[in-house]
């Protein structure tokens, strides 16, 4: 790498090599620098046309500026529709749900391979589970009975809930009988990572088959 020190005196000496040979310019040479008036009309209608081409070159400048400007104005009410808190449908089974960002993929089907990430938390925020702190999705065949039912019902749809698409986030509040009802979850000398009758809520983003 060449330091900055080292450029600036690598130029230093040229500039003060050019300004010697200007000083040194004799008078017969000085004449030669005068210019016709022929030459300064020429000279002039260049010096306009370089500040008509520098105008131009302004206002394109500002005209993809605006453009970029209307795109990202364009942008934002995508971006707020995804952000903005989801109102849960709650269907005939219990299971409640919202989808925070309509997938773009096909749809599960029922005995298909998919694979999904997850937050799992319990009604008071408590976190009990998550694919993405392991850095792996969770692989699994849909619909039939690998998962609670709550996760069936709402990755492949069902009475009054929407199959969810690949791509697609959703939000999950599975009641118990559609979780682990009176028994919980991963319970161990009179304590339950998940205690018996317990509401969960689930962030579910459906990646697509496995």
């Amino acid at each position: 790498m060449v330091s900055l020190g080292y450029a600036v005196s690598n130029v230093v000496p040229r500039q003060a090599h050019s300004i010697s040979l200007v000083k040194n310019i004799t008078t017969t040479q000085k004449s030669c620098l005068k210019f016709s008036d022929h030459q300064k009309d020429s000279f002039s209608q260049s010096l306009e046309l370089k500040g008509h081409e520098t105008l131009l070159r302004r206002r394109e400048a500002i005209g993809l500026a605006i453009g970029l400007v209307d795109v990202l104005l364009h942008l934002q009410p995508a971006k707020a529709a995804e952000t903005a808190p989801c109102e849960l449908t709650i269907a005939p089974s219990g299971l409640a749900f919202c989808d925070k960002t309509v997938g773009y993929g096909p749809q599960a089907i029922r005995g298909q391979l998919i694979k999904a990430h997850y937050v799992g938390k319990l009604e008071n925020g408590t976190i009990f589970d998550s694919s993405y702190n392991r850095g792996k999705p969770l692989t699994f065949r849909v619909g039939v009975g690998e998962v609670i039912k709550g996760w069936d019902e709402g990755i492949i749809g069902g009475d009054g809930v929407p199959p969810m698409l690949a791509g697609g986030k959703r939000i999950l509040k599975i009641p118990p009988q559609l979780a682990y009802g009176m028994r919980g979850a991963g319970c161990r000398g009179g304590s339950c990572i998940i205690p018996p009758d317990s509401v969960l809520l689930f962030d579910v983003e459906f990646i697509g088959k496995a």
